[in-house]
């Protein structure tokens, strides 16, 4: 189907990530949407705890509060997607609703990297200055902090599907992922995407190359701080208030930087290991986060049980 920019309104995309139709493909769509109703129960569980409790509305609690709405975010804006491909065997999608796609995909992964940065200086702070962290870090500041991950995001996502649509697709082409995503959709594109390659390597420096770099800062000045307590059992006691944050970092920075890496030096890979390293970027952390600060958290912990 020959298009050129001015026809992006009739272009179609064919959603890639399953390989064959049958009735194993279809059953496969169960557990998918069991895991889509867990991520929403587990991160709307955490929501109304911590509205609920007065004790709860902390910095602290407030950032898990939208960490909890990113990945409520992130997760509607995926899983849809592939239930629908799976259920209905559909895989086209049009150039409009794969543009709005992208956008809140990317959107709401900029807002968690950076969430995950503030709960990195949220830690920081009551480690390494316990004595001014009320005084540091209170309710007002924390909300300007969410205000300016929100603008900051919005700015600087928002020019990528303009960009987009300047750029000729020159037929029907088929994506890696079961949802659309920026790298993968400028694969397949008839003209010059230097612009574009350009500014999307900037988005992702300027966000999550950033964020990743000083979260990695924080640490090493935390692990600076524990290292100078005096016993191994307050260092330890030190190091607990951190391992919820820790794994939040791991489950989503990890797979993010291999899927970069994948996407811009991985030409020659399958199409299952983009999916499978795309899968588990976008779709562990909405289920696990929840998880991981229910158990390791005893307020909320308690409240649950209760």
């Amino acid at each position: 189907m020959e298009t050129n920019s001015s026809q992006t309104g009739t272009l179609s995309f064919f959603l890639g990530g399953f390989s064959s139709w049958g009735p194993t493909q279809m059953w496969s769509a169960v557990p998918l949407c069991c895991t889509y109703l867990l991520a929403l129960l587990g991160n709307l569980t955490v929501l109304s705890i911590i509205k609920v409790e007065q004790s709860l509305h902390t910095p602290m609690y407030l950032l898990l509060a939208v960490l909890a709405v990113a990945d409520l975010g992130l997760s509607t804006s995926t899983f849809p997607t592939m239930l629908r491909m799976l259920w209905l065997e559909d895989r086209m999608i049009s150039f409009g609703t794969c543009l709005a796609q992208m956008f809140f995909i990317h959107t709401f992964t900029d807002i968690e990297s950076a969430v995950i940065l503030a709960m990195a200086f949220d830690r920081y702070v009551a480690i390494c200055h316990p004595l001014r962290y009320s005084s540091i870090l209170t309710n007002s500041v924390v909300t300007k902090i969410c205000v300016a991950i929100v603008v900051r995001t919005t700015l600087i996502q928002f020019p990528l599907p303009i960009l987009l649509t300047r750029l000729c697709f020159t037929r029907v082409s088929k994506l890696s992922h079961p949802y659309c995503l920026h790298p993968d959709i400028i694969k397949h594109v008839g003209s010059d995407t230097r612009v574009n390659s350009a500014y999307g390597l900037f988005v992702l420096l300027s966000t999550l190359g950033l964020d990743l770099l000083f979260v990695l800062l924080s640490y090493l000045l935390i692990l600076k701080t524990i290292l100078n307590i005096a016993t191994w059992r307050e260092r330890l006691k030190a190091l607990n208030t951190c391992i919820s944050h820790i794994c939040a970092v791991l489950l989503f920075f990890i797979p993010m930087i291999c899927l970069s890496m994948m996407h811009r030096f991985g030409k020659h890979l399958s199409p299952q290991a983009y999916t499978f390293t795309a899968n588990v970027h976008f779709l562990a952390p909405p289920i696990l986060n929840p998880v991981v600060y229910s158990v390791k958290t005893k307020a909320i912990r308690r409240r649950i049980l209760r």
